[in-house]
């Protein structure tokens, strides 16, 4: 069994123009919203084995305040340039390489690709995952390779406004 976590990154600010959109700080509202997210995550004691960030400012720091919240070592948040503006099959790519004796990641990232992943699983579909929001899918098998062809339990979706 597989398990991967989806957490779109907290909300960011469009106050810094001048900034390249993958510079762009988090706002403190969407730290708070990933706070939710935190506590869930402590609660329900999901602290995943590697943790994936794309390399934008705002994913890579949504991804060090999960990381510190549930004590996993920010040191060893991996950075994907790959997870910025990939499609769906990019997904998969980032995961085909983990040793399959790790049983789950989290992978930090941007719409539209988490949503558009998402809904190859969620019935019904969601119209988008929003900031700090947090999924989660099983997949029946024991190699990360196999994953698209896999049976898919989406058992987890959590929007951090209505908790």
């Amino acid at each position: 069994m597989k398990t991967l976590y989806i957490l779109r990154h907290a909300k960011s600010s469009w106050n810094f123009t001048e900034l390249p959109d993958e510079q762009r700080p988090l706002m403190e509202k969407g730290k708070k919203r990933t706070r939710k997210i935190i506590e869930y995550m402590l609660s329900n004691d999901i602290v995943p084995a590697v943790i994936v960030s794309s390399h934008a400012v705002r994913a890579f720091d949504t991804a060090t305040i999960v990381a510190h919240g549930i004590r996993f070592p920010a040191e060893d948040i991996l950075i994907s340039h790959n997870l910025y503006h990939c499609d769906t099959d990019g997904i998969f790519e980032e995961l085909y390489p983990f040793d399959d004796t790790i049983s789950s990641v989290m992978l930090v990232g941007h719409n539209p690709t988490l949503t558009n992943f998402l809904n190859k699983y969620f019935v019904p579909q969601i119209d988008y995952l929003p900031t700090s929001g947090f999924a989660g899918i099983k997949f029946e098998t024991d190699r990360w390779s196999d994953l698209p062809l896999a049976k898919a339990d989406p058992f987890l979706i959590l929007f951090p406004k209505e908790m």
